[in-house]
């Protein structure tokens, strides 16, 4: 990878992806380019145009960006190299002299209005939701065109790009709305840290019952800890699912390598998303307790199988 790596963000200048990948100091050295969808960024990762794509994934009020998932899964063959989680604070935007009272219609991503259910509900019940392609675009077109009784959810740092003041603030539901990014590159998995994360995607040869508590079993058996699970249906037939999974551990951990080895072997498909550091403080020894089992039951193995006759 270039010293000065080509990074693909959602766009325009302002919404919460850039703000997050400017938090990388590696990253925000690079040459940043805005996109105007996170379907483009995964494209523009896939095509080349860019080196890296910096795209969200994960909201803690709304769950999974669908979008960004199913391009992973289904669309695209990247890999996931690290994750940011950065804190999310919604604000109502509106032009100068704008009140609350005044808004009739509002623009914004349709993951970010979906953040701040019960305040629309509770403030703004009969007001009309328009979706934009980001928070930014939706403050940037309010912003340029001040259309009557139209306000916009975005970031403060949006409102004062486009000139636009906060009518209501943190009207997130949650006070602790946060959203997990996600860098992705057509290659190349991160040396491991002590404290990754591996995500798959695992596609069944059919439904029938108990074929999850077959796949979850392999994580039971080695003690390896899940932080996801979620099903997505495959888009070939009704009721056909695949499962993707993110669990604690990297591919180049033996006890990760041997599960993922049979799920392989077992499975109808199994795509591999990456092994990344998992965002946070926590230091290398996590999953070493496991590891060395793993080590000592193989040696234990290896000297059974040295004892038999040839």
């Amino acid at each position: 990878m270039a010293s000065l790596p080509r990074v693909g963000f959602l766009g325009p200048h302002g919404t919460f992806g850039e703000e997050a990948l400017l938090g990388q100091a590696d990253l925000a050295r690079g040459d940043l380019i805005a996109l105007p969808s996170m379907p483009a960024v995964l494209r523009a990762v896939a095509s080349g145009e860019v080196d890296l794509g910096f795209v969200a994934i994960e909201n803690s009020i709304e769950g999974t960006v669908l979008q960004v998932m199913d391009g992973l899964v289904f669309e695209h063959d990247l890999l996931i190299q690290r994750e940011v989680v950065m804190a999310i604070s919604q604000n109502l935007l509106g032009a100068p002299g704008m009140t609350l009272a005044d808004v009739r219609r509002v623009v914004s991503f349709p993951v970010a209005m979906g953040q701040c259910q019960a305040f629309f509900n509770r403030h703004l019940p009969h007001a009309e939701m328009v979706a934009a392609n980001s928070t930014a675009e939706a403050v940037r077109q309010v912003g340029e065109t001040h259309p009557p009784g139209t306000a916009a959810l975005g970031s403060s740092l949006a409102g004062k790009l486009y000139g636009l003041e906060v009518l209501a603030a943190d009207v997130e539901d949650n006070p602790e709305n946060s959203t997990r990014f996600v860098v992705v590159a057509p290659s190349g998995i991160p040396a491991p840290t002590g404290h990754d994360v591996t995500s798959i995607v695992c596609f069944q040869r059919d439904n029938h019952p108990g074929s999850l508590h077959a796949i979850l079993g392999q994580f039971t058996a080695r003690n390896i800890d899940l932080v996801k699970l979620e099903s997505r249906p495959t888009k070939s037939s009704l009721g056909d699912y695949c499962f993707i999974i993110d669990l604690r551990g990297h591919v180049d951990d033996e006890v990760v390598a041997d599960c993922l080895r049979d799920l392989h072997a077992q499975l109808a498909g199994l795509k591999f998303l990456g092994s990344y550091p998992k965002a946070g403080d926590a230091g290398p020894e996590i999953r070493r307790d496991a590891e060395a089992s793993w080590r000592a039951a193989d040696e234990w193995v290896k000297d059974l199988r040295s004892q038999i006759r040839r």
